[in-house]
């Protein structure tokens, strides 16, 4: 007997049966050993990768990569097929062809992440903020059709799987249940009473993809509200975390649980999967942190060594492959305003001492990889 724990399946005039949730939080929520275990260990985790931030002279440098890497795993969730070096050859303007949309939603999704950051010091997380942020996500790609409605809550019924309601694999409420759903939610993510923040973002996150408030992109939306609310509460202070790793290794088991809270109201055994799974990535998110301060340490001494007076660009230049690992000399001329001599200049500099190295093998528009600290981020190697 399917449980109303969750919700419960409405049976529709036009003959399918859609869900309709209950507000959170479940009344019955229970605790046990083994929940309070792994919620325990996550918020180590998550307190060793702030502390880690926290303890770098300017983290920013590097936020950029981790803000792409989960950009890229989100969007392979949804069937992109662009890697995150994709995504940086695309930035230094190196390649175009097959993959021009895999990487304009990888692109969008970073905008989107990003903007969405910022407008949280003006707006609290709310439907207004993360339609704004759809709209960005959803611009130019697939599923951003006008008759999509980027950026606005669906007027239709949507479904998951199948090729109508009728056969679908699940089907979220109607909309105008959705939009009271969402309602509900949103007054969820911002009441004062107490509850662990892994808690409360795993029970939203787990509930807006119940709501499906979107015609398209409720996966990657779902996924960027988590972060959203960690850096809106201060659990994080800047958006290092990339859950999308967890629910990409295990995305069958993602699948499954989010349904068995539908079906069986099975919370706990999702949170528990949610908060391993945040815990497990906010621990190698700390470890890439240090080996990413190490790195800048190890090369500031070698310019420092190496390269006397043209030390100072030079460590300019390297602040700047923090953010942008793959660079032409025309990106370093701009970036840094320098001349066109002094820019390349710079690069056989650093190449000579293999801090760059030469990607595409040709004698012009050359393009330069920072190698080093590519090695750090999965997927991000390149194919040269």
């Amino acid at each position: 007997m399917t449980s109303t724990r969750a919700g419960h399946f409405e049976l529709q005039p036009e003959g399918y049966r859609a869900f309709i949730p209950v507000a959170l939080p479940p009344s019955d929520l229970r605790f046990d050993d083994s929940l309070q275990a792994l919620l325990s260990t996550a918020d180590q985790a998550l307190g060793r990768l702030d502390g880690a931030v926290r303890l770098v002279p300017n983290p920013d440098l590097f936020v950029l990569m981790y803000v792409r890497r989960e950009a890229v795993l989100s969007s392979q969730i949804e069937g992109t097929q662009a890697s995150l070096m994709d995504v940086l050859e695309s930035e230094a303007a190196l390649e175009q062809g097959e993959r021009r949309i895999d990487v304009l939603e990888i692109s969008n999704y970073i905008e989107a992440m990003n903007h969405g950051i910022a407008l949280l010091h003006e707006l609290p997380l709310s439907r207004r903020l993360l339609c704004e942020v759809h709209r960005l996500l959803m611009r130019d790609v697939r599923g951003g059709e006008p008759g999509k409605t980027p950026g606005e809550f669906r007027t239709s019924q949507d479904w998951i799987g199948g090729a109508s309601p009728a056969t679908a694999k699940f089907v979220p409420p109607p909309w105008e249940a959705a939009a009271d759903a969402f309602s509900n939610l949103e007054r969820f993510l911002h009441d004062p009473t107490p509850m662990p923040p892994l808690i409360k973002i795993g029970l939203a996150h787990a509930q807006f993809e119940t709501i499906h408030p979107f015609i398209d992109g409720n996966g990657r939306t779902g996924r960027l509200l988590i972060t959203f609310w960690l850096v809106e509460r201060g659990v994080l202070q800047r958006p290092l975390l990339y859950p999308s790793l967890f629910f990409k290794e295990h995305h069958d088991d993602y699948i499954e649980r989010l349904q068995a809270i539908r079906d069986d109201g099975a919370w706990e055994d999702w949170l528990s999967f949610f908060v391993d799974g945040v815990g497990q990535v906010a621990t190698e998110a700390t470890e890439r942190a240090v080996a990413i301060v190490e790195l800048r340490r190890e090369h500031d001494d070698l310019i420092r060594s190496r390269l006397g007076k043209r030390t100072p660009n030079a460590l300019a230049t390297l602040d700047y492959l923090f953010r942008q690992p793959v660079v032409s000399a025309k990106m370093i001329e701009t970036t840094l305003d320098v001349s066109q001599p002094t820019a390349a200049a710079l690069v056989r500099d650093l190449e000579r001492i293999d801090i760059l190295r030469e990607l595409t093998g040709k004698r012009r528009n050359r393009v330069f990889r920072y190698q080093r600290y590519l090695e750090l981020f999965p997927g991000a190697q390149s194919r040269g």
